[in-house]
């Protein structure tokens, strides 16, 4: 099975977690992390992701990994007693980030606008958002459009609360608003994956959501 670990630049931790990686150099592997022993998940050892579980720890830096000695499975990671990195994944910037969020957001959209039909905002925010991290609008009209964005989301979570799918739908298309600066910005597109997913109720959306994510990954999309 192939794993993946989600970094901050440089090794550090991104989700968690202390001390520094060792990054691959020269085409090789990184050397592997010293052996921890009585691995538990979220609490000690070497935590890496499985393709499925890839969304829910997006970040700045992604990278293939695998894992040796005691293991231990949750639900969303792979904890082992040591691991290392063999590879940096390409494809992922603040660019593929903006455009995975909208790919997300966009999907959920109708939700929004049945019940709001007349609130073009959310929709207008997501083409702003694929135009801005595609270089074709200015800072300005980029802000403009969050601004927008932000006041139809504070709008219609007051009548948001009898239903929890459209909520999530606004949430989703918010999120792919968001500033996001590099790191903030896979955090945002992980925000709308997740928004996204709930809105469209399952596991179906998440499959669809890590097929586009790693389109963007391998660079098949752009």
């Amino acid at each position: 099975m192939k794993y993946y670990k989600v970094l901050d630049k440089g090794g550090k931790p991104f989700n968690g977690g202390h001390g520094r990686w060792h990054l691959p150099k020269n085409g090789k592997p990184g050397k592997w992390m010293r052996p921890i022993k009585g691995v538990v998940p979220c609490v000690r050892g070497y935590h890496l992701c499985r393709r499925g579980d890839l969304l829910s720890w997006l970040g700045p830096e992604i990278y293939e990994a695998e894992g040796r000695g005691a293991r231990v499975a949750a639900d969303d990671k792979v904890v082992f007693s040591e691991a290392r990195l063999l590879r940096k994944v390409g494809g992922r910037n603040e660019r593929t980030a903006r455009l995975f969020a909208a790919d997300c957001a966009e999907r959920v959209l109708p939700l929004f606008e049945k019940e709001r039909p007349d609130d073009d905002r959310p929709r207008k925010t997501i083409e702003a958002a694929r135009a801005f991290a595609r270089g074709e609008i200015k800072a300005a009209a980029w802000a403009a459009a969050k601004a927008a964005a932000k006041a139809a989301a504070k709008a219609a979570a007051k009548a948001a609360a009898r239903d929890a799918a459209w909520a999530a739908a606004r949430d989703a298309a918010w999120a792919a608003a968001r500033d996001a600066a590099w790191a903030a910005a896979w955090a945002a597109a992980g925000d709308a994956a997740w928004a996204a997913a709930w809105a469209a109720a399952g596991d179906a959306e998440r499959k669809w959501q890590t097929r586009r994510l790693f389109e963007y990954l391998n660079g098949k999309r752009s």
